[in-house]
């Protein structure tokens, strides 16, 4: 659906309404968090994660982990104000970001390594050994 904005209120276009050219070149989209693209791999005993996130410092960054669920949050802000009509070419997120991620395997929350360099995260997860349960035999 489009929206367009009329007297700073945004009303809802018709759908059999064809919007102009102006209407969508100026529709913003509510403003939305940003999703990491991320790398998992494991090795035996561990799960590594890997995302580029350059120019976040390490005190914008909240990492949690609650049972199987890994959370990466963050913002990236940007220093110099530039006004909109200045802009050729926007391509770069700023702003709040997060992933969540489901892991395969049971870790050890006790064991959890996180740093940042030149731009990179990496997250390395301990895998928890999977505890063998004796059988005994009953008399």
């Amino acid at each position: 659906m489009l929206f367009h904005k009329k007297n700073n209120k945004s009303s809802l276009l018709q759908e059999n309404k064809e919007p102009s050219i102006v209407e969508w070149l100026n529709y913003e989209e509510p403003e939305t968090e940003g999703q990491l693209a991320i790398d998992v791999f494991q090795t035996n005993k561990k799960i590594i994660i890997k995302s580029t996130i350059a120019g976040v410092r390490p005190e914008d960054l909240k990492i949690s982990l609650h049972n199987d669920l890994l959370t990466i949050k963050g913002r990236r802000s940007i220093k110099e104000e530039v006004r909109e009509e200045d802009y050729l070419y926007r391509e770069c997120y700023w702003g709040s970001f997060s992933r969540s991620i489901i892991l395969p395997a049971e870790v050890d929350n006790k064991q959890v390594e996180a740093e940042l360099e030149s731009g990179v995260l990496t997250i390395t997860l301990h895998k928890n050994n999977p505890s063998q349960i004796e059988v005994k035999e009953k008399d």
